[in-house]
């Protein structure tokens, strides 16, 4: 539950046994904007921008995403139904689900949220108004950092560890020590760590959570440049993503394009420096209006 009284918490149904746990904010005819979260966190990621957005016009929207929603929780031991075009459906179920008819939206990503907003605004460009990207930078882009940049192979090694079946009792051990130590070391604040971990500190939703790395493995499905308004927004002291991945993403934007460095921020811009996100986010939307 959201603290905020001006964020309805909404369920959400696009499926038989798939009901999301959503997260909104606004007029429900004013322009959609719908924000996708990362592994380790959850809508909550949003909870600042979500009354900001809302306030100055916009209907925000920031579900808990597939496996996070206990709602839509398929089986994480048959990782095909956690395939990344299963999961894209859903944000694009959601957004219909809004009312808003054909109109276009701003879509909004971070980290695994953000691979799925990077192949919608690849194939789908005709929906979106703008896609606003938070830490992960264009799968181009990162793949050849992995290649290319000798840190960036350590920085995602947590990509294969997360392949372990062991994985989740690891991340939950000794009251969820490893998620509190690297929320706190990427500048979460101990109330939003508390906030995610409502949703995703159980047995049952973080498997289903890593159900997403399980079920990618080694297949990619490369995507092409994006025609899109974009904006990517990246603290220089995230540590799952360097600088090479970060600002090779601009070769591979074919639209009004903007790379805004924070300094000293981490993976979780969102819940580090709410305000300036929101900040960014406004600007971004304002200028690419639906």
């Amino acid at each position: 539950m959201t603290e905020d009284p001006s964020i309805e918490d909404r369920k959400i149904e696009i499926g038989p046994g798939l009901v999301f746990d959503v997260s909104v904010a606004g007029a429900a005819d004013a322009p959609l904007v719908l924000m996708l979260h990362g592994f380790a966190v959850s809508r909550h990621l949003y909870d600042s921008q979500l009354p900001a957005l809302a306030d100055a016009g916009f209907l925000a929207v920031a579900p808990n995403q597939r496996g996070y929603s206990a709602g839509a929780r398929p089986d994480p031991s048959h990782h095909a139904l956690y395939d990344i075009q299963l999961l894209i459906g859903d944000a694009l179920a959601l957004a219909e689900a809004m009312g808003q008819g054909g109109r276009r939206f701003h879509l909004v990503g971070h980290d695994w949220g953000g691979s799925l907003a990077w192949d919608i605004a690849a194939r789908h460009p005709e929906r979106l108004a703008s896609l606003t990207m938070l830490s992960r930078p264009h799968p181009a882009a990162f793949a050849r950092a992995m290649r290319d940049d000798p840190e960036q192979p350590h920085r995602s090694r947590h990509h294969k560890a997360f392949q372990d079946p062991g994985a989740t009792a690891t991340l939950l051990a000794d009251d969820a020590a490893w998620l509190r130590t690297r929320h706190a070391a990427n500048g979460i604040p101990p109330a939003a760590t508390e906030k995610h971990l409502a949703v995703i500190g159980n047995p049952a939703a973080m498997e289903a959570a890593l159900a997403w790395y399980r079920a990618r493995g080694a297949v990619t499905r490369p995507i092409g440049p994006i025609s899109v308004p974009t904006l990517f927004v990246w603290g220089d002291a995230d540590d799952t993503v360097g600088r090479m991945a970060a600002e090779g993403t601009v070769d591979f934007v074919e639209a009004p394009y903007r790379l805004e460095v924070l300094p000293g921020v981490g993976h979780y811009a969102a819940d580090q420096v709410p305000a300036r996100v929101s900040e960014l986010m406004l600007e971004h939307l304002r200028q690419h209006p639906a």
